[in-house]
């Protein structure tokens, strides 16, 4: 099957990059289409080269990839692929970015520091992608850095569906992992309709440059916790969490994320004691040494694929969501 879908005179066409075919191929399969056998090359030099293999003349055309490691390289092949069918006269280009590289580095903290996200989406831009669609951005305010529409997917209806049919509400409590995650916690237990407590980290001064003190605002004794976050990089800070947690008296720690990064160490620390069980989505590929026993991945394909769907049909993307997130 090609990846092109014809409907009356408008075709669209799914492409994948190499960081994650799989989650490109299970969204072609929500879409009744295939992806579009695609040329990828990267040559000794370590130049990348990409030729698509089909006409997309005309074409609604959706090039997916996700940023895993190593993610300058898969930036600048999907960069690549965009360039390759602007040349090749598709329609309207849409970059589907289920996790958004360089999302964390979205403002100045110190002089001199680079906005790396809005290079980024200059960047798309640049290549002549016209429209972005990505899931849970870190910051809020990386969709106004793309110049024209940016449509943020939200996990949290898939994540809270998954936990409402597996653990018991009635002694639920949701928690922010730090200040600064406290409004997306407080979504979570607004569509939840559990209580919210907060771990505020700290500095101790007898230990310099540690963060060591976790206090937590709410009573979590008694009670399992659902630590919610966007990401998880290397797992410290939701382990270390996690800990303070059931030093507080808590029964046990479900973490909930979207993004499953899990930089070396994260599924050692993961797998420890401290965590019950680990909730992710496939946003990100994982290789099987950052897989464990405890860990569970839900899949956002029939979700993007929706959105691809209403993009495709000029329909909106906001209305899937209904207000959820």
């Amino acid at each position: 099957m090609t990846g092109i879908k014809s409907q009356g005179e408008k075709r669209l066409v799914v492409i994948s990059g190499r960081s994650h075919p799989e989650l490109a191929s299970r969204i072609a399969d929500e879409l009744s289409t295939g992806l579009l056998p695609v040329d990828l090359r990267t040559f000794a030099s370590g130049e990348i080269y990409t030729r698509m293999e089909e006409s997309v003349r005309g074409a609604d055309a959706f090039v997916i990839q996700s940023y895993s490691g190593p993610v300058n390289e898969w930036l600048v092949e999907q960069l690549i692929m965009i360039d390759t069918l602007k040349r090749a006269s598709a329609k309207r280009i849409t970059a589907v970015v289920p996790y958004y590289p360089y999302s964390r580095q979205d403002k100045k903290s110190r002089g001199r520091d680079p906005i790396s996200a809005r290079l980024v989406a200059d960047l798309f831009k640049t290549a002549g992608a016209d429209r972005i669609i990505s899931v849970d951005l870190h910051a809020a305010q990386i969709q106004g850095f793309f110049d024209g529409p940016l449509d943020q997917l939200f996990a949290m209806p898939v994540l809270i569906d998954h936990i409402k049919a597996t653990v018991d509400m009635e002694n639920l409590i949701v928690v922010s992992p730090d200040m600064g995650r406290v409004r997306v916690a407080d979504i979570w237990s607004d569509n939840l309709d559990v209580p919210l407590a907060i771990i505020h980290k700290r500095r101790d001064p007898a230990v310099p440059n540690q963060v060591t003190v976790h206090e937590i605002v709410g009573d979590v004794r008694g009670k399992m916790c659902l630590l919610v976050d966007d990401m998880i990089d290397t797992g410290g800070t939701i382990v270390k969490g996690a800990e303070a947690l059931k030093a507080n008296g808590a029964t046990g720690v479900i973490v909930a994320a979207t993004h499953a990064i899990f930089s070396d160490p994260a599924a050692e620390r993961l797998a420890s004691d401290a965590v019950d069980r680990v909730i992710v989505t496939d946003t990100l590929p994982l290789a099987p040494e950052q897989r464990f026993e405890k860990l569970e991945v839900l899949s956002m394909a029939p979700t993007i694929a929706q959105a691809i769907h209403e993009v495709f049909e000029d329909g909106s993307v906001t209305s899937m969501f209904n207000g959820a997130a």
